[in-house]
């Protein structure tokens, strides 16, 4: 049964979509079966897996959330494109941004995508949800039904202080809606460690949360390499192997697989 990772941060900017790609396929290159799902409306992850015009894919997310709320039949394969880096992605685009408004009035509308979820997860080792910049309707949905939240955040001021609000929203999706939802752990992203107020800031990371929650020990740096992989819709191991960021994407994929399924 997969385990189910929800890649979240209110903050944009701050390398979530490219955490979120390069740990799904750094878990297939460990031989895992891998689903990436794109939760967010600007279809940032399509886009990165190489599905340029994400507004033209007739099935993705935004159907699949539908039918499972209308209680229809999804049949085997409906929404999920097989990738050529030997994963399985549920792609999103803008239609998924009516979701917020059609699935309020819905059942359970907090738990939809755990429904879907639950249909397909004995098929996988991992599920990796990119969830969008916000803490809305889609975000809940998917900290509802993910085992474990993984956070990137930005080496930098605002989006340290950011933290707190999501946290703070993490735990109440646990205390109500999803008791075995656990924090996956911080990932400092971007880190110019060059300076001073990088170290500062890794330093204060760890000394606010690093005492109730993991802050990884792999820090991602700050990359242009790593920025031009989304241009080039590649991984950041085949754009750039023996590059920094690669090193340390491999090491991400290290820790999350020694705390296990």
């Amino acid at each position: 049964m997969a385990k189910i990772i929800a890649v979240a941060n209110q903050k944009g900017g701050v390398g979530k979509t490219t955490t979120a790609m390069n740990l799904g396929l750094g878990l297939a290159e460990e031989g895992k079966k891998v689903l990436l799902v794109d939760s967010d409306p600007q279809g940032s992850l399509t886009i990165c897996m190489g599905y340029r015009e994400p507004d033209r894919i007739e099935e993705s997310l935004f159907e699949l959330l539908t039918m499972t709320a209308n209680d229809e039949d999804i049949s085997d394969g409906y929404g999920i494109i097989k990738h050529s880096e030997n994963v399985d992605i549920i792609p999103a685009n803008i239609s998924l941004s009516s979701a917020e408004v059609s699935l309020a009035s819905a059942f359970c509308r907090e738990s939809i995508m755990k429904a879907y979820m639950e249909q397909i997860r004995n098929v996988y080792d991992y599920v990796i949800i990119d969830c969008m910049p916000s803490l809305g309707i889609l975000t809940v949905n998917a900290l509802t039904c993910a085992d474990s939240v993984l956070i990137p955040c930005q080496a930098a001021y605002l989006p340290v202080k950011g933290l707190q609000q999501l946290i703070k929203t993490i735990y109440t999706v646990k205390r109500q809606l999803n008791k075995e939802l656990k924090i996956e752990g911080i990932l400092l992203t971007m880190v110019d460690g060059r300076t001073t107020f990088a170290k500062d800031i890794v330093n204060e990371v760890n000394d606010v949360y690093g005492k109730t929650v993991q802050v990884f020990p792999v820090e991602i740096p700050l990359s242009v390499r790593a920025a031009e992989t989304s241009a080039v819709a590649k991984s950041i191991y085949d754009y750039d192997p023996k590059g920094k960021a690669a090193h340390a994407y491999l090491s991400l994929t290290k820790e999350v697989l020694a705390h296990g399924c």
